[in-house]
């Protein structure tokens, strides 16, 4: 797991954001090689629970995002998709897309896969993989980002990117010893580096929550409800700590964020509890407890009101798509396999 914490100067105190990048971590799901000649083109459907990253080495391809154009990615590029959104790589346009064949990918080690389609000559080589990142999909910071995010985009604002990406090249065979690990790591620190030249400079002079945490006073707000969302908080205590009246704060918050504070804090905690239930698997009981709720029913009630659907419910559902991905899988898997 990699904490962007390594990547970010020690935070100031008024610089909440930075606080709460410090708590942003990338861990690897799997990786691997893609080795594809001739015509191809791969439908990659949405995850939103993944973040997942693309690293052309060889020849080039053709990218689409959702409901997008095609565009032209040259050797050297790489492509971050923050949330997970559906998107297609192609040997060509006007190629027919089919859903990325995970089934026929070989293991190499551990989380590693190698995938290879047609022959080797004139073939596109690409690096591919799939991170889970700490942060609920629908905080605020996350919600922010485009689609698509390219590296190509940042190198002029992240000078470490150019020698990430010569780095990976160098170790795209992965007949050397160690070489999986290697590519895993270099991708999770690029895109640690890719999100942070956005926040640095993509959006500098974004509103909303961003204009709310590079505010000295909000920011210091936002950071603390972030820090501990188990805590119930209430507009007077996060008025005082802005240092402002009941009232004032109230209107200023509102202002800035869109939201009034008791609607944010309420967000921020029923998102937490969506983490522990789908990324940890804790009783929804359990949630409960740690948010301070009296009853199993209260919290439920509050749970559904924000996310839109009571936690069973929401629980019940990641299960059966994890069980559809699985007998879709298991059903368009060649025979044997």
């Amino acid at each position: 797991m990699l904490d962007l914490s390594s990547e970010l100067p020690v935070a100031s105190p008024v610089d909440p954001l930075t606080t709460i990048l410090r708590g942003l971590r990338f861990e690897g799901v799997e990786y691997g090689r893609c080795r594809m000649s001739g015509d191809w083109g791969y439908l990659f459907t949405a995850q939103a629970a993944e973040t997942r990253f693309h690293f052309v080495t060889e020849k080039g391809c053709w990218l689409r995002a959702s409901g997008g154009n095609w565009t032209r990615l040259a050797p050297g590029d790489a492509i971050l998709v923050p949330r997970g959104a559906e998107h297609a790589l192609a040997s060509a346009p006007d190629v027919p897309l089919r859903p990325f064949p995970r089934w026929e990918c070989r293991s190499v080690c551990d989380d590693v896969f190698d995938f290879q389609s047609g022959g080797d000559e004139d073939a596109t080589l690409l690096f591919c993989g799939s991170m889970r990142v700490s942060l609920d999909p629908l905080h605020p910071l996350l919600s922010m980002m485009p689609e698509l995010m390219r590296a190509d985009e940042m190198l002029l604002k992240e000078p470490a990117i150019p020698h990430l990406l010569e780095a990976m090249n160098a170790e795209m065979c992965l007949s050397r010893i160690g070489a999986g690990g290697i590519l895993a790591r270099l991708a999770d620190v690029l895109a640690a580096k890719i999100i942070r030249a956005w926040i640095e400079h993509g959006c500098g002079d974004g509103k909303g929550w961003i204009a709310a945490m590079r505010d000295p006073d909000l920011g210091r707000v936002l950071a603390a409800v972030h820090a501990t969302p188990e805590r119930d908080w209430t507009v007077p205590e996060l008025a005082k700590l802005m240092g402002a009246s009941r009232s004032g704060f109230a209107a200023k918050f509102a202002a800035v964020v869109g939201e009034t504070p008791a609607r944010y804090v309420a967000q921020v905690r029923m998102h937490q509890a969506r983490q522990w239930l789908s990324r940890d698997h804790i009783r929804v009981s359990e949630a409960a407890r740690r948010l301070g709720f009296e009853s199993e029913a209260t919290f439920s009630r509050a749970f559904k009101r924000i996310i839109g659907a009571p936690p069973v419910q929401f629980r019940t559902k990641i299960a059966a798509t994890l069980a559809d991905r699985y007998a879709w899988d298991r059903s368009t898997a060649p025979s044997g396999t």
